[in-house]
């Protein structure tokens, strides 16, 4: 008996080259966080930081001088929170149409018994590589009266082949056929099946699709720079680049010539403030989708793994 355990413990024991891999492992893990966190670290700290610390360089990581007055300018800005506003009604709303649309065509040509699938699917694949161009999309959205409307900014994304594809494959690879024979033996019909069967057993890969449309939705802001002039249906993400590209926050009202002594100082402190409320502007963008996405996280995997196993 003494002798098994010996020899189990010499199969499992390491070597001085595993030892050193492992611990080259751990150095290169270590040192990919550490680059891939430091900008967020610096970012955070730049936004709550005196600005005269982050633009000579001397805060690097930690925050020097802390002030929250970068946010007040950018909490205080009525635009960002119309901005807000704004995006969250295009990404729910987007976001549910997006759903309402991949799923129930992805699952239709999931189904070998459906007719022309092979047809549909090379129709659908045709705009992946030739498309109408900018000016066929400004005139089709003219002659639709969707410019300066919420609809711009939905209809015209309202799926994806990508994402068909991927939640395609899902229901290939992950529902059964024979749970499907048996519901229709059971004297479920088509809607019947889908709605009580395959939805429910399809909770990852709308989670993944809801995550995959919510982003795009929150940070489109193409859309709105070409098709909407009202500033009052602005997204959040092209109001905040009104800010970084064009510094133009109404807190910050224009300065006249002829300045004295009193109002260079006081141009130079808002031209330090200006730089620090980029980096706030950024978590104010980002925030939001990084706190959703711990939630979603694991079906993300599993919706990035999709395919790659079937069985």
């Amino acid at each position: 008996m003494v002798a098994t355990r010996k020899k189990k413990n010499n199969l499992v024991k390491e070597t001085v080259f595993d030892r050193i891999y492992l611990a080259l492992m751990y150095a290169f893990v270590i040192f990919v966080v550490a680059i891939t966190l430091y900008p967020l670290v610096w970012i955070v700290s730049a936004s709550i930081s005196e600005p005269h610390y982050v633009n000579s360089g001397r805060m690097w990581l930690y925050p020097m001088g802390i002030t929250l007055e970068g946010f007040r300018l950018i909490l205080n800005n009525a635009l960002i929170w119309t901005g807000y506003r704004n995006t969250i009604i295009y990404t729910l709303l987007g976001t549910a149409i997006n759903l309402l649309v991949t799923i129930p065509v992805a699952y239709a040509l999931s189904r070998p018994e459906f007719f022309g699938r092979k047809w549909f699917m090379t129709f659908l694949i045709i705009p992946m590589f030739i498309g109408g161009g900018l000016v066929p999309t400004v005139l089709l959205m003219q002659a639709f009266g969707w410019q300066d409307t919420i609809w711009v900014m939905i209809i015209p994304g309202a799926t994806s082949l990508f994402n068909i594809v991927i939640t395609r494959t899902f229901f290939q690879s992950t529902i059964p056929r024979e749970m499907e024979e048996a519901a229709i033996m059971d004297g479920c019909n088509d809607f019947s099946m889908f709605v009580r069967i395959i939805l429910p057993l399809s909770l990852p890969i709308i989670a993944v699709m809801a995550l995959f449309f919510g982003v795009g939705h929150w940070n489109n802001w193409f859309n709105a720079l070409i098709f909407i002039r009202n500033r009052a249906l602005w997204p959040l993400q092209l109001v905040l680049r009104e800010i970084l590209v064009q510094q133009d926050m109404s807190s910050m009202p224009d300065l006249a010539a002829g300045m004295d002594a009193s109002q260079v100082e006081m141009m130079r402190r808002r031209q330090e403030m200006a730089q620090v409320m980029r980096y706030g502007v950024m978590i104010v963008s980002t925030l939001p989708i990084i706190m959703v996405y711990p939630f979603l996280q694991k079906y993300f995997v599993k919706g990035v793994m999709i395919g790659s196993l079937k069985g």
